[in-house]
């Protein structure tokens, strides 16, 4: 016998789409409700507009949570080949590089299209421009009987008003709210009693105290970004690649990945500071003998160009500046620098501290940490703990990834759990 029961997708992002086409397969007569006026539209813009829909290297640390086991505890039930045979199946051809996984198209508007004809085909009803006004509680009778049976849910929208067995919420969190992201999801869980933690910016750009950004604007360089707890000096995340220094601080994929704990230490009043590494292949040791061979050998040359060749001027300036090394007209020649210059260069090079007062706005950010906390969440169904019959997925709950195909992994591993409980009614 067909199921019967009717479930209500809130959200038609990435998990929203994938938690609708889910609960549809397992035979559930499905609507989504998008505020924006089409759905997907984050997607878009996912991989620089290339969609890296998921990664082959698995860590269960590449996701983050108030509870570190329990992004794992979906994302193993849905793993990564699953994800890749599920968009084979709608069509899309994948290619790989270096474990990034991408539609052949190089187009995210492929993926959102497979998803949206998916959808079509099993009959999913989509609602575009509807804004939720209120979610209650609906006794449903059991038949033959006038006691009252499981609640349904009872929505009233701008649209309408619909009546669901199950809802799915997968309303997004407040990062990107250009592409509709705008956290009006959070007050429906807290309306089931859900704490929210606060959401706040993750993959995003540092904002740092220093003047001297601007005279270091657009300098790119392989670097490690620590981020320390000033006062206790804790490392709280570090990660190398490409740093990008700009006008107020810095940025690149090493920053994003490290972002999120600067943005919870600072909302707890702490004080937080990055050290960069621009030569992470060295020890503070071989940077001096470094430095002490190119002394040697440049000997005759300018102080002013005793990093030429080496780092980027403008920042070659800055370090040289840091240490206490003159370089202007007249101040002398690469032979002039007492070791304790270089001992002091190294140390910067190595160890260059910055103090991050904050991060750029949810504007800027590519998702958020924080949201609905997981340990009232049930990982294996994403069903509420507090009320039978509400799901969760995607960012609206308390899991963020790192950089490269985590996050939209995680949107279809969420989105999969919550429609296939939904759709069975477990």
């Amino acid at each position: 016998m067909a199921n019967k029961r009717f479930v209500t997708v809130i959200g038609g992002g990435a998990a929203g789409l994938a938690a609708a086409v889910r609960a549809a397969e397992c035979g559930a007569r499905v609507t989504i409700l998008e505020h924006n006026d089409r759905v997907g539209k984050k997607i878009l813009s996912t991989g620089n507009g290339k969609c890296n829909f998921a990664n082959r290297l698995q860590k269960p640390e590449f996701w983050r949570s108030g509870d570190p086991d329990f992004p794992w505890a979906v994302i193993s039930r849905f793993p990564v080949d699953e994800v890749e045979r599920f968009f084979e199946n709608l069509g899309i051809v994948v290619t790989e590089r270096d474990g990034y996984l991408y539609p052949a198209s190089g187009q995210a508007a492929s993926i959102l299209d497979v998803l949206r004809h998916r959808a079509d085909h099993l009959g999913v009803r989509t609602v575009v421009n509807c804004h939720i006004e209120e979610i209650r509680d609906q006794k449903k009778l059991t038949a033959g009987s006038d006691e009252s049976g499981s609640d349904r849910f009872q929505i009233r929208t701008d649209c309408g008003n619909f009546t669901a067995d199950a809802v799915i919420l997968a309303a997004g969190s407040k990062a990107a709210p250009k592409s509709g992201s705008d956290g009006s999801g959070y007050a429906i869980a807290e309306r089931y009693g859900h704490r929210i933690i606060e959401p706040l910016p993750a993959l995003v750009q540092l904002r740092c105290a220093e003047n001297f950004y601007k005279k270091i604007s657009g300098v790119r360089i392989r670097a490690r970004a620590a981020l320390r707890e000033k006062v206790s000096g804790t490392v709280l995340a570090e990660d190398t690649g490409e740093v990008q220094l700009t006008d107020y601080g810095i940025s690149g994929i090493p920053v994003f990945q490290v972002s999120r704990y600067a943005s919870r230490a600072l909302a707890d009043g702490k004080k937080v500071c990055a050290v960069l590494d621009f030569w992470p292949d060295r020890t503070e040791e071989e940077l001096f003998d470094m430095l002490v061979q190119r002394r040697s050998v440049l000997g005759g040359t300018e102080l002013s160009e005793f990093l030429t060749g080496w780092f980027n001027r403008k920042l070659g300036n800055l370090l040289m500046e840091r240490a206490g090394i003159r370089f202007d007209a007249g101040s002398g020649a690469v032979s002039d620098l007492a070791d304790i210059n270089l001992k002091n260069l190294a140390r910067l090079i190595h160890s260059f501290p910055t103090d991050v007062t904050g991060t750029n706005s949810f504007e800027q950010a590519q998702v958020c940490c924080g949201g609905i906390d997981v340990h009232e969440i049930t990982p294996e169904t994403m069903e509420s703990r507090k009320r039978s019959g509400l799901y969760f997925a995607g960012e609206i709950v308390d899991v963020d990834g790192i950089c490269g195909g985590y996050n939209l992994h995680w949107a279809w591993a969420s989105g999969f759990a919550a429609g296939s409980a939904a759709a069975c009614g477990s």
